[in-house]
């Protein structure tokens, strides 16, 4: 599995994460050591690529806020230019634990797109109301679409294999939630083998939590905009990656 690793890319996106950013890094090359990173800077007006940099990471500096779909594409383009197999999505503030990556990527072994669930037995995140009713019905949809028993299709905590990688580099979504909701009806649509592995998530380290509780009914009415659109896409547009 050490091989697999070696050509694996974490990928960071990061806004203003500069309280956080850091330690995730140095937690990612403790848990893997020699391990590459890329932070993609989404247009940060705090310290953020100063400090990813000076903690051993690669950084993409973007001029403006292009969204977590859009950080990610350019880190799905830079794995293909670089030569790596796998990306793994990895958040900057540090509720993700890098610990985990390990069982993401040797899941790969069996399937395209790994999500990492966190209502799948580990730890103890929770969510209630508009938001948990969101998340229901989009993991009754979406594994539908998958042919696969999906619990937590808005984890954003994902290892993508190569048929996924090359897929993503030229089709991933930018909007808001497409990057979690539509990636996951783009990759099946196109064939990929869509899994979870159960993992514990954290409390961020630092900043401020992109959800707040007074925005749970608009979170609601986007993610069933955002799989609206998804199932609307033509099944026609959509190839998947090579072997």
């Amino acid at each position: 599995m050490q091989l697999a690793l070696d050509r694996t890319l974490i990928v960071m996106p990061a806004l203003n994460e500069a309280g956080s950013v850091g330690e995730v890094i140095r937690e990612v090359f403790i848990s893997l050591p020699g391990a590459t990173v890329l932070v993609v800077d989404d247009g940060s007006t705090d310290a953020t690529t100063a400090v990813a940099r000076a903690a051993g990471a690669t950084v993409a500096t973007l001029p403006f806020n292009l969204g977590v779909g859009g950080a990610m594409r350019l880190g799905f383009r830079y794995a293909i230019d670089r030569g790596f197999d796998n990306v793994v999505q990895l958040d900057s503030d540090g509720q993700h634990d890098p610990a985990s990556i390990r069982q993401l990527v040797e899941a790969l072994g069996g399937a395209d797109l790994v999500i990492g669930a966190r209502f799948a037995g580990e730890g103890d995140y929770r969510v209630r109301g508009p938001r948990q009713w969101a998340m229901r019905v989009l993991a009754a949809v979406l594994s539908r679409s998958a042919g696969t028993p999906l619990t937590d299709t808005t984890s954003g905590y994902r290892a993508s294999g190569p048929r996924a990688v090359a897929l993503f580099a030229a089709q991933y979504p930018a909007e808001y939630l497409g990057d979690t909701i539509e990636a996951l009806v783009i990759a099946a649509r196109a064939g990929c083998v869509i899994t979870q592995v159960p993992v514990a998530m954290r409390k961020r380290q630092a900043g401020v939590p992109s959800h707040h509780p007074f925005r749970a009914a608009a979170y609601l009415a986007r993610a069933c905009l955002a799989l609206v659109f998804a199932l609307a896409r033509p099944a026609s547009s959509i190839q998947a990656g090579s072997s």
